[in-house]
């Protein structure tokens, strides 16, 4: 997979003086079924979350509240995306290296992933991903 991959997603909107709504379903706004559903909140200022890629798991990212900026690196380039709306999510495809800081103060982030957690899908170490990034594989 490439980086190119990655993209931001308008979520649809629907306004109303009352206050706005936003639905999501896997298969139909994002590009797969959602099988977990986790999110990060009370992040100290400072404080980096993430650090790690996946071999097969697809994840759609949102900011709920406030704002919070995420790196993605597929090996060969890296690209920031400043999250600040709850109708826009990052698309993040497999063998992504993804990374979450600058969290403003009472952000929460919400992440729609494609399969329930798995630790041997992970890449705890960038040295491993980049070598299996670069050369292609996924395991």
């Amino acid at each position: 997979m490439s980086i190119h991959n990655c993209r931001l997603i308008t979520l649809p909107k629907i306004s109303n003086p009352r206050g706005n709504l936003t639905a999501i379903e896997g298969g139909r706004h994002v590009p797969f079924e959602i099988k977990r559903v986790y999110y990060l909140y009370d992040v100290p200022g400072g404080e980096e979350r993430g650090g790690h890629g996946h071999r097969e798991l697809q994840q759609l990212i949102i900011a709920m509240s406030g704002s919070f900026d995420v790196v993605v690196d597929d090996g060969f380039e890296a690209r920031r995306y400043h999250l600040n709306r709850s109708y826009y999510g990052l698309y993040i495809c497999p063998m992504m290296w993804r990374s979450i800081d600058n969290f403003s103060s009472g952000s929460v982030c919400m992440v729609l992933a494609s399969e329930v957690y798995d630790e041997a899908d992970y890449y705890r170490n960038y040295q491993d991903f980049l070598a299996a990034a670069r050369n292609g594989q996924k395991r």
